[in-house]
């Protein structure tokens, strides 16, 4: 069976079906990413798999274990940690008490400074900034603080939603070397992003969803070369 699995997921907002049948596999150590259209379903898969919009029928699976009727901390404390679309920092915190929070639901206080040293050999400026407020800082700097909050959990699987939204480009490409040390470190990441180029650069498989449902999956070495996939997210 595999690490993550999402069985024919079908996930409301009342009475608006966001999600039709969305079943996702995910290997321990991969990185698998999910992309599409604004609205296609991206955010709700993470939502609904980390137990913020649970799904209204079907399966999310941690390793075996049944997960879609847990509370959303219950989830976190089993290993499934997410930096969310639009950051989320807490704005008037410093970067320390922000990674501190990552941490909140650990007991292993050795374990938890050694995964802050680790953030901070990660982004070495946010060790540079670890006192300064969140809110102060560029969106690059606090999207490297929301991914670097959701590694203090110790993620058995780490959810990163549109890490590359709103941000320089060259903070992006910065961020993406850093996914893909976390991935090759042994960490097994879902990523959703529109920044198609980049997802399926890090990324060993892919998923393209349209409207509430799986469309295509591939190698993502094979849909970075598929014509329909260049076509519509790639610029191609």
């Amino acid at each position: 069976m595999s690490f993550l699995k999402v069985d024919d997921i079908h996930t409301y907002y009342g009475n608006i079906q966001a999600l039709k049948g969305i079943s996702i596999d995910v290997e321990e150590g991969e990185c698998v990413t999910l992309i599409g259209s604004n609205g296609a379903g991206k955010s709700t898969t993470l939502r609904s798999i980390s137990g913020l919009t649970p799904p209204r029928t079907g399966s999310v699976l941690l390793d075996g274990q049944e997960i879609s009727n847990l509370p959303p901390q219950e989830i976190v404390r089993l290993g499934i940690c997410q930096s969310p679309e639009g950051r989320k920092t807490f704005q008037r915190m410093s970067v320390r008490e922000n990674l501190e929070l990552g941490a909140y639901l650990r007991r292993d206080h050795d374990a938890i400074n050694s995964d802050l040293n680790r953030v901070f050999e990660l982004f070495p400026r946010l060790k540079e900034r670890e006192s300064q407020k969140a809110g102060t800082m560029s969106g690059g700097e606090q999207q490297m603080l929301a991914i670097g909050r959701a590694v203090m959990g110790n993620p058995r699987v780490l959810l990163l939603d549109e890490p590359s939204m709103g941000i320089a480009p060259v903070l992006v490409e910065r961020i993406y070397e850093t996914i893909a040390e976390i991935n090759h470190q042994g960490t097994t990441i879902l990523l959703v992003e529109q920044n198609a180029n980049f997802a399926l650069e890090v990324s060993k498989r892919g998923y393209v969803l349209e409207t509430g449902t799986i469309a295509m999956t591939d190698a993502s070495s094979s849909l970075r070369t598929n014509p329909e996939v260049q076509k519509a997210y790639l610029g191609a």
